[in-house]
């Protein structure tokens, strides 16, 4: 151990460091859902982006990047094994040949009905661990989320 980087160091950090707070809570939640979610062969990844694309029209890949806080390269990384399930389609707009969408077939709309009330379940389990202050969880970390700037965004180019 050097002398500049003492065990204080690691112990401030252990007890400090938000990221490795919400690093350690998403995975077990992650693990949790993982676990209820698999005897319909999704994991919890796969269950929150098939229901992001639950909507009256089809998202564009962009949006769907932007409710789930991913980048757009781990995200079509994430598409292919549920298109090839036959869960989703991604096309190009009718309008604009650049833009793809992606919808939900019939496949990944049953399979999300019987989904939805095992992650109810789950859910429910999860909130009584929290307790009373949930919402305000849930509050604090979507403010998180979108407070902190976007790496994969231009800030030197000011939105039109």
């Amino acid at each position: 151990m050097r002398e500049s980087l003492p065990l204080s160091t690691t112990i401030e950090v252990r007890d400090r460091c938000l990221c490795l707070y919400l690093q350690r809570a998403a995975r077990a939640v992650g693990r949790h859902f993982d676990e209820a979610l698999r005897p319909l062969g999704l994991t919890n990844g796969q269950y929150s982006l098939l229901m992001s694309l639950n909507r009256p029209e089809p998202p564009r890949v962009a949006e769907v990047a932007q409710v789930l806080a991913m980048d757009r390269t781990t995200l079509t990384a994430s598409i292919k094994p549920l298109e090839r399930r036959g869960l989703m389609a991604s096309f190009q707009d009718d309008k604009d040949r650049r833009i793809r969408r992606l919808k939900l077939t019939d496949d990944g709309l049953d399979l999300l009905e019987r989904a939805v009330p095992v992650w109810r379940d789950t859910h429910d389990r999860l909130d009584t661990v929290v307790g009373t202050d949930i919402d305000r969880l849930r509050q604090n970390l979507l403010a998180l989320t979108f407070a902190l700037p976007d790496p994969d965004e231009d800030l030197s180019d000011p939105a039109p």
